[in-house]
């Protein structure tokens, strides 16, 4: 009777053995502490640009579970904006060659077509991240491809919650190549695609702002400083004279209207801005100080002494119309611009009133059509002039002034 007991309790004990390594011990056992929650909370620390906790949460989904594929997804495009902001070049190799290996692992272990779309929007976003050759865009559209092609569950679709998501980041992409027609037509497929989707209004944010960007660059040629500057929510002092050097060609224009034996002497900068010496744009910078242009000449700086040009220094829109009011003026050599609006009664702005020192710039800057006010008739004097705007008024300005 004791030998049968035995055996029985050493059969239990072997049922036990068997049975505990046939289901491991689960490492996370409270409700939120699983993987997808910490995933999710990882890609929205991610967009709000806290990197470091992000990180945490992927890591600690993977902790949760080794093969957990978005997660593996996250930390691939996290290591790939890590690594681009990465100067020194064996720190930043080390750092895109764990992002390839987690980009690998959520391919590998991807069991749902969810998972699936969860890699390719990883892959988008590793390739818009670090452009890693010339063909970085290629690799992008192939991913979205592959993504537009699953037949997702889109209640399964964690964090991204719809399908537009791939639309959204190829619009981004676009935009980083500079290729802004088809960054606003891949926001607009967002737009289409729902009315109310998450997605809809940064699409419909960045839609409007390509849009102005379209059109400020629409009929004329570019170059790619006048595409980045054309893509900044504010413009730089330093910005601007780049684009009237550049894009207006301003100096040959003035330049023109110099008799010859002045020329030379017009053509030489009084000084040099302490805070020009090494900026990218001095040499715009001093060639546009020698026309002493209103609103863009060198400011006294009570700190150092001394005149600075202050290019870093934003452009609000009152200052945009003196810098063009003046430009129009010794371009075209009539001075009665300078008073064409002075003893108006009434403006029609109703946020300048007609004795403000820049209502004259607004009046000739609005009337043709240079620089638009709002639809409710504000011309927003103190706002900061965007990348499109500055590009916009310089495209008309060169309409009006028949500039090829």
């Amino acid at each position: 009777m004791r030998r049968v007991f035995s055996v029985f309790v050493l059969m239990l004990f072997a049922a036990v053995l068997i049975a505990g390594c046939a289901q491991p011990v689960k490492k996370c056992v409270f409700p939120e502490d699983n993987p997808a929650h910490h995933y999710i909370q990882g890609m929205t620390l991610m967009e709000k640009g806290s990197l470091q906790d992000a990180e945490a949460r992927f890591q600690r989904a993977l902790y949760c579970e080794e093969e957990f594929s978005p997660a593996h997804a996250g930390l691939a495009m996290h290591g790939a904006i890590k690594a681009a902001g990465i100067k020194e070049q064996a720190h930043r190799k080390v750092e895109i060659q764990k992002a390839e290996g987690h980009l690998d692992a959520a391919e590998k272990h991807a069991n749902t077509p969810e998972d699936e779309f969860a890699h390719n929007l990883a892959a988008m976003r590793f390739y818009a991240a670090l452009k890693p050759n010339n063909k970085w865009l290629k690799e992008v559209e192939g991913a979205y491809s592959d993504a537009m092609k699953l037949r997702l569950d889109e209640r399964r679709l964690l964090y991204y919650d719809g399908a537009e998501a791939a639309s959204y980041y190829m619009g981004a992409a676009y935009l980083e190549a500079r290729e802004f027609q088809k960054a606003r037509d891949s926001w607009g497929a967002v737009l289409n695609a729902k009315k109310d989707g998450k997605w809809n209004a940064p699409a419909e944010a960045m839609w409007k702002k390509t849009d102005r960007i379209v059109r400020a660059l629409a009929g004329i040629t570019v170059g790619d400083v006048g595409k980045d500057i054309a893509l900044k929510d504010s413009v730089s002092r330093g910005d601007m004279a780049a684009l009237l050097i550049d894009e207006l060609k301003i100096d040959r224009l003035l330049a023109g209207r110099i008799p010859a034996r002045s020329v030379s002497d017009a053509l030489r900068p009084n000084f040099i801005p302490a805070d020009m010496l090494n900026h990218a744009f001095r040499e715009e910078v001093l060639t546009l100080m020698k026309w002493n242009l209103r609103g863009l000449e060198p400011i006294y700086d009570q700190t150092t002494k001394a005149y600075l040009f202050k290019p870093e220094d934003a452009v609000s829109r009152k200052e945009l119309s003196l810098s063009l009011e003046d430009a129009l003026i010794k371009i075209t050599g009539d001075e009665s611009l300078a008073t064409a609006y002075i003893g108006h009664d009434k403006s029609p702005f109703p946020d300048i009133p007609a004795t403000a020192a820049w209502y004259n710039a607004a009046m000739n800057m609005t009337t043709r059509g240079i620089m638009e006010p709002e639809l409710s008739g504000e011309f927003r004097p103190n706002d900061l002039v965007t990348g499109a705007e500055a590009v916009l008024s310089i495209r008309v300005l060169r309409q009006r002034l028949n500039i090829n």
